[in-house]
């Protein structure tokens, strides 16, 4: 049986409403997609929304940890969290009482 807890469901729950956001998943979508850690304004360029509005959706995408975010001089860099690509499949399969997946 694969019962989650309390804390995998306030977990859980934090990533899905993260995700319930079709810019953020635009974002987090480029990210992903990137070869290399991106700026800022390289997302702001390819979503076509402002600099404020991408960065409060990265803000967002990394307090649940689905990219990680390192200055470099005036500059951030952006990467996605590649354990994302392992655990939020994971998750979603145990919530639905699936078996889990390697």
């Amino acid at each position: 049986m694969n019962t989650i807890t309390q804390e995998q469901a306030a977990e859980y729950a934090s990533w899905f409403r993260c995700l319930a956001d079709g810019t953020r998943l635009r974002v987090l979508n480029f990210v992903a997609e990137a070869e290399a850690p991106l700026t800022v304004g390289e997302i702001v360029d390819a979503v076509g929304k402002s600099q404020s509005t991408v960065s409060r959706h990265l803000a967002i995408l990394a307090a649940d940890r689905f990219v990680l975010m390192e200055n470099d001089g005036i500059r951030t860099r952006v990467s996605v969290n590649r354990a994302c690509m392992v655990e939020l499949p994971k998750a979603a399969s145990q919530i639905m009482g699936q078996a889990m997946p390697r």
